[in-house]
């Protein structure tokens, strides 16, 4: 089944970054998009030019088909991950997304968010989103709960939570 997908109208959803090979944003070898937008402002955030969504460039539909190809073209890939700013910005255009990704590629998807797992539930907008990721980081970045040591996240408070199960 295919679902409708056409940012271009909504002039929503902002790429900032790709990054075709990283193990810096999830397990294994990862295809990263980093998408515009973030109302949290965490003092401290590491990516602060990530909080505009109008920053980088309009997530088109030619832009996403050579990325969906360049994901399906490595056969080394573990997952992809999502970023930013938070990819839960434009909680409906994000569904798009991540059924669009669901449906040609056959990778698990981690995102990360600084909502937590408890706010995406209770938001009618954001909680359909959940079923099509394997795999939440949540929680704002935390200054004071700075801990370099973590893997894959910034401060103790944020989890990673498996959602195959839920």
């Amino acid at each position: 089944m295919f679902v409708a997908f056409n940012l271009i109208d909504k002039g929503m959803l902002h790429l900032l970054n790709r990054y075709k090979e990283t193990i810096s944003d999830g397990p294994g070898l990862r295809y990263a998009i980093y998408l515009a937008g973030c109302s949290h402002h965490c003092p401290g955030c590491h990516n602060p030019e990530s909080h505009n969504p109008l920053g980088g460039i309009e997530l088109s539909e030619e832009v996403l088909r050579g990325i969906i190809d360049e994901i399906n073209s490595n056969p080394l890939l573990d997952g992809i991950t999502l970023s930013g700013g938070d990819p839960f910005f434009y909680p409906e255009e994000l569904l798009k997304l991540v059924q669009r990704l669901s449906q040609e590629c056959s990778l698990p998807i981690l995102c990360y968010t600084g909502y937590t797992y408890e706010e995406l539930l209770a938001d009618e907008r954001r909680a359909p989103v959940l079923k099509y990721l394997t795999t939440l980081i949540d929680g704002r970045f935390v200054r004071e709960l700075r801990d370099p040591s973590l893997p894959f996240r910034g401060s103790s408070n944020q989890r990673i939570i498996d959602l195959r199960n839920r």
